[in-house]
């Protein structure tokens, strides 16, 4: 499986007792607001239970479990109850354009409000799922926190970026001098370096470095501009694999 899009792969281990029908994908980047919707679930234990409505918006915001955020998620009024989670949205055609996936609702039940996983998203990580079991990313190598999060718990000098509290041995942030939070001989905790921007991106917060970050592939070489020390720098970083949740 894999926690930040909320997708997973099923492996069966008996043989279907009868022919399998595949659910043929759709285009979830020519969806258009206003178009039928069909989610196919299993919502409080009815199995099988079809819902309909329409694509009510695109492109929401949408956190996986993890509080990593889905880009472009579908927004659907067709009914998506506990129990759906995992089935398909399909379009009028029977073509899987998103994976349900929450809901918004104060009482746990329908409210109109659904969200889907794009099946773009699927297209990309499913195929990986099945071949490495897990999906391979490209990462600095450092844990971090919001500077938004703490300026008023810390005095910072930045009122935005991603301060790097702890750097991965052995990655790519600590091959290239990165520096997290560091203790001086005093008991003095000093701040380690917060990072602004990559290549031509601005980085305002670990939403912005997770969106810049996925658009490179491991080995890649990203130009990270930190703030350390009262100056602006920036540090070229080989971007490595790692096999935790680190950034």
């Amino acid at each position: 499986g894999d926690a930040d899009t909320d997708l997973a792969v099923i492996r069966l281990t008996e043989k279907p007792a009868g022919p399998l029908t595949v659910v043929p994908l759709g285009d979830s980047d020519k969806l258009v607001v206003g178009q039928k919707g069909l989610a196919i679930g299993n919502p409080f234990g009815l199995d099988r239970t079809l819902t309909t409505g329409v694509i009510s918006g695109l492109q929401r915001p949408l956190r996986a479990r993890n509080n990593r955020l889905i880009e472009g998620a579908i927004q659907t009024d067709a009914s998506i109850n506990p129990g759906n989670s995992g089935g398909p949205l399909l379009d009028s055609h029977g073509r899987m354009i998103g994976i349900n996936s929450q809901i918004l609702s104060p009482s746990g039940s329908s409210a109109g409000v659904g969200f889907a996983v794009p099946v773009s998203i699927a297209k990309r990580v499913v195929p990986q799922i099945i071949q490495n079991g897990r999906v391979r990313r490209p990462k600095l190598g450092i844990s971090t926190r919001d500077v938004a999060a703490i300026r008023n718990q810390v005095d910072l000098p930045l009122s935005d970026g991603v301060l790097i509290v702890n750097v991965a041995r052995g990655g790519g942030a600590a091959n290239a001098g990165l520096r997290g939070l560091q203790q001086t001989e005093m008991g003095d905790i000093e701040l380690g370096d917060i990072i602004v921007g990559i290549d031509n991106d601005t980085v305002g917060n670990s939403d912005d470095l997770f969106r810049v970050l996925d658009k490179h592939q491991i080995g890649d070489t990203v130009q990270v501009q930190i703030w350390r020390d009262g100056k602006r720098m920036t540090v070229p970083v080989r971007l490595t694999e790692s096999p935790d949740s680190r950034r």
